[in-house]
């Protein structure tokens, strides 16, 4: 029987620490949901609680739908991945003559960079910036795209970019050649078959439904400011689901693209979303790369991971299976906060038996959470705090007038010795962190700091 425990504490402890409000979790063994549960509230004005049928949007776990929903069409030969978009687009999408694939768009290598429509239109519609974008449909986003090419950095499948645009235009992509809408194909195609009966698209089905989380936005001062889902665009990210339903969706990409004897896709193509094309700039594993719409790495303790998070601002989410032990794990939640894939990958490293501690990430968040604190040097002569500011640390020196801050950047993080970097006059210098007997010294520049609070 797994334990739990180890698990359901870490959860809550972050949700405290970072003032998440509702959190809904599931965990998939085989074939079966071994662990479904909420935490928190899904409305904190009226008291209700987050349940494992909670509604919540679930982001850029959405490509994944997307990029199911193209290898299907090609899997019956209705289109090919190496086919040029604008076979199927308005829009001409060439990089200096050479055409961007649909493949380059699943794996974000078309060379053009994020361009920002979806955090404009996010902050727009949220109401959280003065920057409106009125894109309701892949058709507005490519007339927002035009002159793209101003800001191409590098030919078809050299670089990656992450390119929501990319994804709308996919979406269209599938429309183009289904003769449905793309929210038709997915429900028709995936939802539907997979028994998905509470994912939605569209906001009448949301209203609805009596589980769905409000979600949340946190201000400067910690508050939590009730807000709305940003309604719109699908195909990049605009699925809203709950961990049940997920789950069912994970159990099917395990069992290689079948559910309870229905086939969603061959388990040939569902491999060809799994590899790894092109290297990602985030690492919390170390060596993960993109497929199509999936995050991938190869050496999760020996094992292949696939997973994929998302992010709307007032809602997060994030999705994960290790095909090899038939073990997954979705999670959402109603407002940012804690990144919902270290959570994620948290639980995961525990339920294959290894400590979090032994992946980077999370021994350097220990490391911060320890290294936080009041340093004074000697005889209290000079006092400075270190806060942890993300994967940072930061040294914050006031006086009645002033106030400095001076940022540190990990460089080495072991046991009883951390080594951070910061610039001074333009030169590296080392900031060091030692533990003696039960004291934390800090060495920077001149001083040598014991922590006292």
């Amino acid at each position: 029987m797994v334990d739990f425990e180890y698990i359901e504490e870490f959860i809550v402890n972050r949700m405290r620490e970072t003032r998440i409000p509702g959190l809904s979790v599931g965990i998939v063994k085989e074939n079966e949901l071994i662990y479904a549960r909420g935490f928190g509230f899904r409305n904190l004005e009226r008291g209700l609680p987050a349940t494992p049928g909670t509604i919540y949007g679930i982001g850029s776990v959405t490509k994944s739908f997307t990029a199911l929903s193209i290898l299907r069409l090609a899997e019956e030969g209705r289109l090919s991945l190496e086919d040029p978009v604008d076979k199927y687009i308005q829009l001409k999408l060439r990089i200096s003559g050479e055409p961007v694939k649909i493949h380059h768009l699943l794996t974000h290598t078309s060379g053009i960079p994020a361009l920002g429509y979806a955090e404009a239109f996010i902050n727009g519609a949220l109401g959280l910036d003065s920057n409106w974008l009125p894109v309701s449909s892949a058709d507005d986003v490519m007339v927002f795209m035009r002159g793209y090419e101003d800001w191409v950095v590098s030919r078809p499948g050299e670089r990656f970019f992450y390119l929501n645009e990319g994804y709308v235009l996919l979406g269209h992509v599938v429309s183009k050649v289904s003769g449905i809408p793309y929210e038709t194909y997915v429900t028709q195609h995936i939802l539907k078959p997979l028994g998905m009966n509470r994912t939605y698209f569209n906001a009448e089905e949301v209203s609805r439904d009596s589980d769905v989380a409000t979600p949340y936005i946190l201000d400067r001062k910690g508050r939590h400011i009730p807000s709305r889902f940003p309604f719109g665009i699908t195909a990049d990210g605009g699925l809203l689901s709950n961990v049940i339903d997920m789950s069912r969706y994970i159990t099917m990409l395990m069992n290689r693209g079948v559910l309870n004897d229905v086939r969603i896709v061959s388990k040939d193509y569902l491999e060809l979303a799994e590899r790894r094309y092109i290297n990602v700039p985030w690492r919390i594993i170390g060596d993960e790369g993109y497929g199509y719409g999936l995050i991938v790495s190869e050496n999760f303790f020996g094992r292949k991971l696939v997973q994929h998070s998302g992010n709307v601002l007032v809602y997060t989410a994030y999705m994960a299976y290790l095909p090899s032990d038939r073990l997954g794990v979705v999670i959402m939640s109603n407002a940012e906060g804690y990144s919902m894939m270290k959570m994620g990958i948290y639980i995961l490293t525990r339920l294959v038996g290894h400590e979090p501690r032994e992946l980077w990430a999370f021994k350097l968040e220990d490391t911060l959470r320890r290294l936080e604190g009041v340093y004074e040097a000697y005889n209290g002569t000079v006092r400075v705090s270190v806060k942890a500011r993300g994967d940072f640390l930061v040294i914050k020196s006031s006086t009645r007038y002033t106030e400095e801050s001076t940022i540190l950047i990990p460089e080495e993080v072991s046991g009883d010795y951390a080594r951070f970097y910061t610039l001074l006059y333009g030169a590296k210098v080392p900031v060091e962190f030692t533990i003696k007997g039960g004291k934390i010294y800090m060495t920077y520049e001149r001083y040598v700091f014991i922590k006292r609070e």
